[in-house]
């Protein structure tokens, strides 16, 4: 029997969670197999997975059907489909939640991406999607704006499971840790307990590398007469993202070697784990599963879509590497600034913030068209 890579993953510490949910996957059965034989343990939900499970898809009429006598409002009839697969994958995950005592387990859910820049209104909808859904192992996911990291601190307080998303640079990623750190803080400090509260911060990777490529071929495509420019161009392409992880995981050991994170520990919190989203490879000279290969390591999950699931369950090359060439990392990033390069890490990130939710924002509004365009088909004259 073929040996599935999956099941070797979770030796280095790691945790594969899925990057998709449907109703299908659900009735079929198929998300059940892949938690058990598999080795999935979580699952990751965004509006435009929502879009594509729900759209066109005559699994979910009869529940429309009955919003619609019951004359919801569209959005609310988009909530009782997504709620109601939400709860059913939390179900189905909740023998890993038990077995892993609260570290995995996990599916989340995305508060309306149209309110990432509005602290009261996702607090606000964390606490409601949290209360509704009423399931301990929903993670609630959270924008890492900065509107979204106050947010964050409050709902961690109040102990709700978050996983932050977005995450583009370090610094983001940092931020994140110490709002996580803060909100532990001021639920200890409340007398609660702090040992069943979980939080990701999804870092995202495939994108960043889509945007640097970009600007490279572009530079390219000008024509470079030094041959050492050129290969200097070269050397930085499909390489952005994997070095910004590691340098990412590097501040993830500063932060919880720090006094403050172990007075948390000490009373039983669990660390924030990294997640590495966006993990599907999209320009096919790379390999389908380098975002997985490359960032294996302890403390960490990686969300994956199905194809990027099949693969590495075939052919990816299992090894610790979260913390391999660590330096050639720092010194990829500080090159794009050498004058031959020319990139702003900085502006890149912002960039893609600021994309990251346009792209959550559009499926999320085409759904809701969708949705209404159903709703109408379906009520009675």
């Amino acid at each position: 029997m073929a040996t599935n890579h999956l099941l070797e993953i979770k030796q280095y510490g790691q945790s594969i969670w899925m990057d998709n949910l449907s109703r299908d996957i659900i009735q079929s059965g198929e998300l059940k197999n892949l938690v058990e034989n598999q080795g999935i343990c979580g699952i990751t939900s965004n509006p435009a997975i929502f879009e594509k499970a729900i759209a066109g898809n005559v699994i979910y009429d009869a529940d429309i059907e009955a919003g619609v006598r019951a004359g919801l409002p569209t959005y609310k009839i988009y909530e009782s489909l997504a709620f109601a697969d939400i709860r059913n994958a939390c179900d189905i995950l909740r023998p890993v939640y038990e077995a892993s005592n609260g570290l995995d387990g996990y599916v989340s859910i995305e508060v309306p991406p149209t309110i990432a820049h509005d602290t009261e209104a996702t607090i606000k909808e964390a606490r409601r999607y949290f209360q509704e859904i009423g399931r301990e192992n929903l993670m609630i996911k959270i924008p890492g704006t900065e509107a979204g990291l106050p947010a964050v601190e409050q709902v961690i307080s109040e102990g709700m499971n978050v996983n932050i998303t977005l995450l583009f640079s370090v610094d983001s990623y940092i931020n994140t840790a110490w709002a996580y750190i803060r909100g532990l803080e001021k639920r200890a400090a409340a007398g609660e307990d702090i040992s069943r509260v979980a939080s990701v911060a999804s870092f995202f990777l495939s994108r960043i590398d889509s945007n640097i490529d970009a600007k490279i071929d572009a530079k390219l495509k000008k024509g470079v007469d030094d041959i050492a420019i050129e290969a200097k161009l070269r050397a930085v392409k499909g390489k952005v993202a994997i070095a910004n992880a590691r340098i990412a995981y590097q501040e993830y050991k500063k932060i919880i070697g720090s006094d403050r994170w172990q007075a948390l520990a000490a009373k039983g919190a669990k660390v924030q784990r990294l997640l590495w989203a966006s993990t599907s490879t999209k320009d096919p000279n790379y390999s389908d599963v380098m975002y997985v290969d490359e960032l294996i390591g302890p403390d960490t999950v990686n969300t994956v879509p199905p194809a990027t699931i099949a693969a590495c369950a075939d052919h990816c090359d299992v090894a610790n590497r979260i913390e391999t060439g660590i330096e050639e990392a720092y010194n990829l990033i500080a090159n794009l600034k050498d004058p031959d390069i020319n990139i702003n890490i900085d502006t890149v990130m912002d960039e893609l913030l600021v994309e990251g939710i346009d792209k959550f924002v559009q499926p999320f509004q085409s759904l809701m068209n969708s949705l209404e365009d159903k709703v109408k088909l379906l009520s009675p004259v």
